[in-house]
């Protein structure tokens, strides 16, 4: 019987250390969140992409189309968050 107790003890202590969750994070995320975050990190990754395309891009045309398509996705990102 006391071995029982001491293991319900043992989890509301557990239960009282964890931090209380405020209700935003209790709430899911939406499917146009979740769409909007997908589209945000697809746009983060091709910038990525850009940017070492760009590290190593010699001809000044081709700079100069890396740099406005940099332009163009740090645009889009901001406009989405």
């Amino acid at each position: 019987m006391a071995r029982g107790w001491e293991s319900k003890d043992v989890e509301s202590q557990v239960e009282s250390n964890r931090p209380e969750k405020s209700p935003n994070e209790k709430l899911q995320k939406t499917q146009e969140q979740m769409e909007k975050d997908r589209e945000i990190q697809g746009l983060e990754l091709s910038k990525k992409h850009v940017l070492a395309d760009l590290e190593n891009a010699t001809h000044p045309n081709h700079r100069k189309t890396l740099e406005a398509a940099l332009a163009h996705l740090d645009a889009k990102i901001e406009s989405l968050k």
